[in-house]
């Protein structure tokens, strides 16, 4: 079953070039680049390094995976079952909305994505701009209740690469919004864009990988209105690699340093991103009551 994940990357990277290459084609033609030459080496750099770890911790993740499965499995689903695969299919799907979620409004899992969100640009390469230190944080732990509950770890693994690929295309400002049948079920290019705004009314939204349907479920759904400001609330300005990378990792140190006690800085490593003790950097949902507070005024 593991060569479903070899079949798709040999088919998948052809494709992401092509489509790069059709991307900058169309801004060319149409004289609207929306890349910056820097930032894109930038994220093929980061993608490629992102590659070479994930080979080196893919057997150590698959070998924790095995042990739950074969040590606390409740059911054994057998995967050669077509249901199997469509049932893993949404709870796969569902997995990675709460862990993409998680990831936004815990600030040791942020730490790691935030990664992804920081370049300024969004387009097809914007997608390979992967963060080194998720495996390191156990975020890959969100998925194992599926081998616990019975799902084999090759094909759980197979799931989480698929799902991995189609959230490539998505990542592009040349593809308007679909037909409402398919904005309405899935993840899409305009919904994308929404999760990657640092504007106000657009962040921590539109979690989804392939499905939308558990934003609209879980109220974190934001439709695309004006065309969004990509990047962070305050941007590194930088495309250094090892600052994109390491960035907020040194400054949420920092903040646990100078925390006046060690339960404040657990609660640095807790809450949300742009938490602090002395309202000196607010989080998301701070920052949208004092803009309701002021609305009022």
């Amino acid at each position: 079953m593991n060569h479903i994940n070899d079949y798709a990357f040999f088919i998948a990277i052809p494709v992401f070039i092509v489509l790069k290459l059709l991307e900058i084609y169309i801004g060319w033609k149409d004289d609207k680049q929306n890349y910056l030459t820097k930032d894109t080496l930038v994220n093929i750099s980061s993608g490629l390094i992102y590659f070479f770890i994930s080979l080196i911790t893919k057997s150590f993740k698959l070998l924790i995976f095995f042990l739950a499965y074969d040590n606390l499995r409740i059911f054994t689903i057998d995967y050669t079952i077509w249901w199997s695969w469509l049932i893993l299919f949404f709870l796969d799907d569902l997995t990675f909305y709460w862990g993409h979620r998680i990831a936004h409004s815990v600030s040791f899992y942020w730490a790691s994505h935030v990664v992804h969100h920081s370049s300024q640009y969004f387009n097809f390469s914007t997608a390979l701009r992967k963060t080194w230190t998720y495996d390191a944080t156990g975020h890959f732990l969100f998925w194992i209740w599926l081998p616990i509950l019975g799902f084999h770890p090759l094909q759980v693994f197979s799931m989480i690469t698929l799902n991995f690929i189609y959230q490539y295309w998505i990542h592009t400002e040349k593809v308007g919004k679909l037909p409402k049948p398919i904005e309405l079920i899935f993840n899409t290019p305009s919904h994308h864009r929404v999760h990657h705004g640092s504007d106000l009314k657009y962040l921590d939204k539109n979690h989804g990988g392939v499905l939308i349907i558990w934003d609209r479920l879980f109220g974190t759904f934001q439709e695309e209105e004006e065309s969004p400001n990509y990047g962070l609330t305050t941007n590194i300005n930088s495309n250094n690699l090892f600052k994109v990378e390491f960035h907020e990792w040194q400054g949420l140190l920092k903040r646990i340093k100078n925390s006046k006690d060690m339960f404040t800085g657990i609660k640095y490593l807790v809450m949300p991103p742009g938490w602090s003790h002395d309202k000196s950097t607010l989080s998301t949902k701070e920052l949208r009551q004092l803009e309701k507070s002021h609305s009022k005024n």
